[in-house]
């Protein structure tokens, strides 16, 4: 039995299950990336206001570039999907009903999502498609012009394949029509991520068509969001878990995640916004120390222990937690290197560290270390080489860090401390295994590495402190591999 509108009734009393009129939603927010991480957050806060608060926002799901299995997936359930929370062996389900359509670019055709982009009740277009999904460089913050979508857009605007460009042909076309423009909400993990979309866009605006890029610029805003909950890929094992929670129902969408969210939005928006509040979103005028708290001390531990774990044989995040080295290390990575460099006030990051560890020991998530180690090239900047930038100005010390970027080094070195191939996962893995095939195992490869200026910039790998910092804790890690290397660096 499938998931539907038909097959609710049987699920009473296993899980919560929309109490609202679905047909009374209006599609106000089209979201471009329809994944997991989208499913598990943000639809749930919408899902939350409609069941308790009356809110009639509704959500058009679109995917642009593969993940047409989700899309045929939630199609063919009514639109309805499952949320399972994981805590441990103790799970709980609620299914999402504020999804009233689903496209995919190229299956319904771009034109199609355009369509649904220009509709008159759409007020903000969200999206979820990770950092590569921008087209951007993080060393700018701006547009990559030597992406191919970037190329293909510049040369046949009104076909867009990037997510820029088809909020662009989207906003030509509401201007076209007389219609109010809508608000752009990222809500990936960038910092100043309403910044960096609003960059692009202008970017590519401006390449075609620079009265547009004005237009956009004085009418559309970009708020910055910070995000959080932690959503692992789904496995055979949590997907028949899912099952058994709905009675034995299939659900080809569901997904599984932990029980904490959070989500802070800054209050900028043009043609209106649910009253996210009252779910439990922060909204304030500023997200960026909330952004880099997160990015740094959440997401910076994460890709150290990911990186580092992976290399040592640990498949899952909460196996790096049983080693008391690396429990250690995650905790002083992020108090003593990460904490410092921050600019929030009036929290407890001592606390924060706790709840972050608490997290990262859960046992019924099994976010895998692979998972979190991709697109490293991307990641990097924002979660310890800003940090680093930080320390060098200051003069205070990085191990952790210094062995962090080392650990990532290595990983993409394509071998892990058991002798067992990697899988790289990311957008620059050719060029990555260029360098890599080029340089010798040791300094050669840490400068050859560093010279990726999209990653590294130019002053970074013209800092003798930091070549030295990096070339000692790759030494470390090549002598001694990881696990040893860890704990070495954790009792200093």
């Amino acid at each position: 039995m499938q998931l539907t509108t038909n097959t609710l009734k049987h699920l009473a009393g296993r899980v919560t299950t929309p109490s609202y009129d679905r047909d009374k939603l209006k599609i106000r927010i089209l979201h471009l990336g329809f994944g997991a991480f989208h499913r598990a957050h943000q639809a749930v806060f919408a899902d939350l206001l409609a069941s308790g608060h009356g809110s009639d926002w509704g959500y058009c799901e679109v995917n642009l570039i593969g993940g047409e299995q989700q899309v045929a997936a939630i199609k063919q359930q009514d639109l309805l999907y499952s949320v399972c929370e994981m805590n441990g062996d103790h799970w709980n389900g609620r299914v999402v009903g504020v999804v009233r359509q689903a496209l995919h670019g190229a299956v319904d055709g771009i034109d199609r999502v355009l369509e649904a982009m220009a509709q008159p009740e759409i007020a903000i277009v969200s999206l979820t498609v990770t950092e590569k999904g921008y087209c951007y460089l993080p060393s700018t913050a701006s547009i990559d012009k030597e992406n191919p979508l970037i190329k293909h857009d510049i040369s046949h605007p009104r076909q867009p394949q990037s997510a820029p460009g088809v909020i662009i042909e989207a906003l030509r076309i509401r201007r076209e029509k007389g219609l109010p423009p809508f608000s752009v909400m990222s809500c990936d993990n960038m910092p100043n991520n309403g910044h960096v979309t609003r960059n692009v866009v202008l970017a590519l605006a401006k390449a075609g068509d620079a009265e547009l890029a004005a237009w956009i610029e004085q009418h559309v805003s970009f708020p910055c969001t910070m995000v959080d909950r932690i959503v692992p890929a789904m496995t055979p094992a949590s997907q028949e878990k899912i099952t058994d929670l709905l009675g034995g129902m299939t659900d080809a969408a569901g997904i599984a995640c932990e029980p904490f969210r959070q989500w802070v939005i800054e209050d900028n928006f043009v043609a209106g916004r649910p009253e996210w509040e009252k779910a439990g979103a922060e909204l304030v005028a500023d997200v960026l120390p909330y952004e880099e708290m997160k990015l740094r001390m959440l997401n910076g531990s994460h890709s150290f222990l990911a990186y580092l774990g992976y290399l040592a044989g640990y498949q899952y995040i909460d196996e790096c937690m049983e080693d008391g080295h690396y429990a250690r290390a995650a905790r002083q990575l992020m108090l003593n290197e990460q904490a410092p460099t921050l600019h929030t006030e009036g929290v407890d990051l001592n606390a924060y560290a706790e709840s972050l560890l608490a997290r990262y020991r859960n046992t019924g998530l099994k976010h895998r270390t692979w998972q979190i180690a991709m697109d490293g090239t991307l990641k990097l900047p924002q979660r310890m080489l800003d940090s680093i930038r930080v320390h060098l100005e200051r003069g205070t010390p990085f191990p952790l860090l210094a062995l962090g970027v080392a650990g990532w080094m290595r990983y993409v070195g394509g071998v892990d401390d058991q002798g067992n191939a990697i899988d790289i996962s990311d957008p620059l893995k050719d060029k990555l295994a260029r360098l890599v095939k080029s340089s010798a195992d040791g300094n050669e490869r840490v400068k050859a590495l560093l010279s990726l200026s999209s990653v590294f910039g130019d002053e970074l790998p013209a800092n003798d402190l930091f070549v030295k910092s990096i070339c000692d804790a790759y030494a470390l890690l090549k002598k001694h591999g990881a696990k040893q290397a860890v704990s070495k660096v954790a009792d200093i």
